[in-house]
């Protein structure tokens, strides 16, 4: 089939902007390396489109007082493949929106190759198309070889930065005579939750066993970095457990160990008849449908596997632990967006190729869903020659855009989530605790009219 425009990378970003141009009527030859000869990357584990490498969760899917559940809401009013795809494989996770990564992209992949104007090819791009319009989404692990395009378009190197990723434990390898499930403060998901302990395993610690356990952070044998990558930042919103655990012998009990909301029913006394907290506390969260894999919840790590595995079977009710899946390390690029791409993602002196998802600097993967559904949108646009015109930033997807493509100082751009700090400040004085609402109600109220601007999607 004769193509109208090329998107290289089947993420989560490169699959959202397909969607998007191929709903609208354009045809859409969608390249992904992986299943094609063409190798994988240090992070994936599969063929599948849209694979999930980190954490199975697209974190708060509150659109009240959350800036990425307002980001939630904003792609499923614009009928986002990638938000049906994780309301299909929701699993339960308190009032977060958590899925069963395999179901998941299983959904978007059959979506994709079901589109009659979308035709996915298995194929390795190595260098950047010199004509013809060309949306790039292969993520912050770029193949070398594209990569080494793009820094020769660009003139400069890429930026930098470290991800870890997660342990996935068994379910039925956890010692549930010393762990229990609650929810923080008892928060369960939605209406399926009637009768519902909770969505987390919780692993209780005293002060002795952190404290231990701290140390054990501290002194295991950890991934050794190649010279050329010691000086690579790390991303603040993944940081390795072992990095945070050096920054001070509390910081994991304010962190991802904090213990409080958690009641833990095998302590308790006359005082505190429902539990005592603990003095920490490691959570883990479902991460398949069926409830048969564990993530263990903030737990990313260099540690080396065998060090995880001595480490993590001393906490608490995880001492027979089964690992599916054990922590890693990789090295992620992206780009320095604020200089190098205009206000619509394209390469400044190359309009013909538009940038979306991770490799623009947006962090985590609702972030970049909603980059590449945006790099769909202009794609669109521009095809059809209708005007584009940017969401206001006074929603969650004109505050990122504006954060990418020249809100940020190019000097200083790291990857960012998407959060109230990059929305425009009331106009009027607004009381603190009401602050998060009134930026949702403002941006509910300005979206629809932006919608209203977009080209329709093509009739069924």
């Amino acid at each position: 089939m004769k193509h109208d425009i090329h998107i290289i990378g089947g993420g989560l970003a490169g699959s959202e902007a397909a969607w998007q141009l191929a709903q609208r009527g354009f045809r859409v030859r969608l390249s992904e390396m992986r299943g094609g000869g063409g190798g994988t990357t240090p992070a994936h584990h599969s063929d599948s489109l849209a694979e999930l490498v980190c954490s199975n969760s697209f974190r708060s899917d509150d659109d009240t007082s959350n800036a990425v559940g307002l980001l939630h809401h904003e792609m499923r009013q614009l009928n986002s493949v990638i938000m049906a795809a994780a309301e299909k494989a929701r699993v339960p996770a308190g009032s977060a929106l958590a899925v069963d990564r395999d179901v998941f992209s299983a959904h978007v992949e059959r979506a994709l190759a079901d589109h009659p104007n979308i035709t996915i090819v298995r194929e390795k791009i190595d260098r950047l198309p010199t004509d013809g319009p060309t949306i790039v989404a292969t993520g912050p692990l770029t193949a070398a070889s594209l990569a080494d395009s793009i820094g020769q378009a660009t003139g400069r190197d890429s930026l930098a930065f470290f991800d870890a990723i997660a342990p996935i434990v068994y379910r039925d390898s956890i010692d549930m005579d010393i762990c229990w499930i609650q929810s923080r403060w008892n928060k369960v998901s939605g209406p399926e939750s009637e009768g519902q302990e909770g969505d987390y395993i919780n692993c209780p610690m005293t002060r002795e066993q952190y404290l231990a356990f701290h140390q054990g952070l501290l002194d295991g044998e950890k991934t050794e970095f190649k010279e050329w990558e010691k000086d690579t930042p790390y991303f603040e919103g993944c940081m390795p457990i072992e990095v945070m655990a050096s920054r001070g012998v509390d910081t994991l009990r304010y962190g991802p160990m904090k213990p409080v909301g958690l009641d833990n029913p095998r302590d308790t006394t006359p005082e505190f008849p429902q539990g005592r907290w603990p003095y920490a506390v490691v959570q883990l969260r479902q991460d398949n449908r069926l409830g048969t894999l564990w993530n263990m919840v903030g737990f990313q790590t260099k540690l080396k596997w065998g060090a995880q595995k001595e480490l993590f079977r001393t906490i608490p009710g995880l001492e027979n632990a089964e690992f599916a899946r054990l922590g890693g390390l990789h090295r992620n690029t992206f780009l320095n967006s604020p200089e190098l791409l205009d206000r619509q993602l394209r390469l400044r002196g190359a309009e013909h190729v538009r940038f979306a998802g991770q490799i623009t600097g947006c962090e985590g993967y609702v972030e970049s869903s909603a980059v590449g559904l945006m790099a769909g949108l202009m794609a669109a646009a521009e095809l059809s020659g209708a005007p584009w015109t940017a969401p206001p930033r006074t929603t969650a997807m004109g505050a990122l855009l504006s954060h990418i493509t020249g809100d940020a100082e190019a000097d200083s751009y790291q990857p960012m989530n998407v959060n109230f700090g990059l929305f425009p400040p009331p106009e009027d004085k607004v009381k603190k605790k009401e602050r998060k609402l009134f930026y949702t109600n403002r941006a509910k109220q300005d979206f629809p009219a932006w919608q209203n601007t977009l080209r329709s999607p093509a009739p069924a």
